[in-house]
């Protein structure tokens, strides 16, 4: 026999009880429901800010192509926010995805353009580096035992000095990208749609967001990441290699970057070696905004994606308003305080 809808929901009041030890309020069944549902409050939040700009600004927001562009504008972002994630999920922080992007993005161009292999080559060779770069920072953080923060701030400024070097401080300059390897500018071709102009790079972070979604949510691999960094010292009772794990998440972050790369590369049509230098702290503010905790082990890969499209909204918005950009970081800098305090709020759940 069927249970009734008052049967079910005094159950549910008791298991709240059995987290708070007495009946759950208003306040406490939030705060539960967004520790179970990481991604619920950023989501909540961007929807509020795209009713809000749309209000203020009028047609000119939802005009399909500043849609697009607010897409374009956070795809960077969004791809290295991806490698920032699963680093993140593993209560770990990485400082240098912004330094190797750039590096790779450097690789690229000079293997295609100064020893003149096919651009194929040229991109195999720089996912190559960011794969080699991720794996120092693992090896630093599995084997060595150094703090994320400190691991990655010391390779943030090795990977930035090996970049100026490789690269001479020279940009190679986007004609000369046009005319020999044209297939490293191809993400930043457009595509018209309904009036608005969707890059293939817009495209590519998609789907480069569904994949990792499908191996964090489906695969042994994935439940291996978030236990690691929910309780690293339980994980290895039940018999997870956390070392392995910690490796492969920092080598996947680096690949990442090097995706990244190619995408900074589209999107700006040349190779710079200054380009890109503050991707490590947008993407931890993406991470953050997007509801994945910075203790390790509660998050979602598509939280990410909200928090990059929230700090795109309102960046997008405040320019259309005519806010001046000091304004807009302002805006920026308390979203990410709020999300922290939020996220803060929501542990004591488990605590």
């Amino acid at each position: 026999m069927s249970s009734s809808p008052q049967n079910s929901q005094s159950d549910n009041s008791r298991k709240l009880g059995d987290h708070f030890g007495h009946e759950a309020g208003f306040g406490q069944r939030i705060q539960l429901y967004l520790h179970n549902h990481p991604t619920a409050a950023p989501f909540f939040v961007l929807i509020i800010a795209i009713a809000f700009f749309s209000t203020l600004v009028g047609d000119r927001f939802f005009h399909p192509f500043n849609l697009s562009l607010v897409l374009q504008q956070v795809t960077i972002i969004g791809v290295i926010g991806i490698a920032q994630t699963l680093i993140i999920l593993t209560a770990g922080i990485d400082l240098s995805v912004g330094a190797i992007m750039v590096l790779t993005s450097v690789v690229m161009g000079r293997v295609a353009i100064d020893f003149g292999l096919p651009a194929p080559i040229a991109l195999l060779a720089g996912l190559s580096v960011g794969a080699l770069c991720g794996a120092i920072n693992g090896w630093l953080v599995s084997k060595i035992k150094l703090p994320p923060f400190i691991a990655t701030l010391g390779t943030w400024n090795v990977f930035f000095a090996l970049n100026l070097w490789y690269s001479n401080s020279q940009t190679i300059r986007s004609q000369v990208l046009a005319q020999e390897a044209p297939l490293l500018q191809w993400l930043g071709q457009t595509i018209d749609v309904f009036g608005a102009r969707i890059a293939y790079s817009s495209i590519f972070m998609l789907l480069l967001f569904v994949i990792v979604w499908y191996a964090l949510n489906w695969t042994a691999w994935g439940r291996h990441v978030y236990a690691t960094g929910d309780d690293p010292d339980a994980a290895r009772l039940a018999g997870i290699r956390t070392k392995r794990i910690l490796m492969s998440v920092y080598i996947i972050a680096g690949v990442i970057c090097g995706l990244a790369a190619w995408v900074l590369i589209g999107r700006i049509g040349s190779v710079s070696p200054q380009a890109g230098y503050t991707a490590n702290l947008d993407s931890i503010t993406a991470v953050v905004i997007g509801g994945t905790s910075l203790f390790g082990g509660r998050g979602s890969i598509f939280g990410t994606l909200i928090g990059a499209l929230i700090v795109g909204v309102f960046r997008n918005g405040l320019a259309l308003l005519g806010v001046d950009v000091l304004w807009q970081e302002f805006t920026v800098g308390i979203l990410i305080i709020v999300a922290v305090s939020i996220d803060q709020w929501i542990r004591r759940v488990a605590a």
